[in-house]
């Protein structure tokens, strides 16, 4: 079994910052991409960003030039930094890798981040 945990959420000021991490656990073979998806109230789930195996980074455009994902292979961990949080950015955000020659994907169980004055 792969096992995911998030940490990192929470209540932040617009304007502020945050730091999600992910840290993968269990059977893992080995981890192609990494990624950091939300879900607001309401609305479908969506990806933010993701890093490959090779560091390739892609975000979604409503994070470019604010939003930050890197990965630590040695910690089979996925970070997410967030500067310039806006309100728009509160939702329950998920994180998931994609692993091994079948590229089986694993999910976590999400944590809430809310951007409020």
């Amino acid at each position: 079994q792969v096992q995911l945990v998030e940490s990192g959420g929470g209540l932040v000021q617009p304007g502020g910052s945050l730091r999600l991490s992910c840290a993968a656990s269990g059977r893992i073979f080995s981890i192609n991409t990494m990624g950091w998806y939300r879900q607001a109230p309401g609305k479908q789930r969506e990806l933010v960003a993701i890093i490959s195996s090779i560091v390739q980074t892609t975000y979604v455009d409503s994070v470019k030039g604010r939003f930050t994902i890197s990965r630590d292979n040695a910690k089979n961990t996925v970070y997410l930094q967030m500067n310039s949080l806006k309100p728009e950015d509160t939702a329950v955000y998920y994180c998931s890798i994609r692993t091994g020659p079948r590229n089986l994907d694993y999910w976590g169980r999400g944590t809430q981040v809310t951007v409020s004055p």
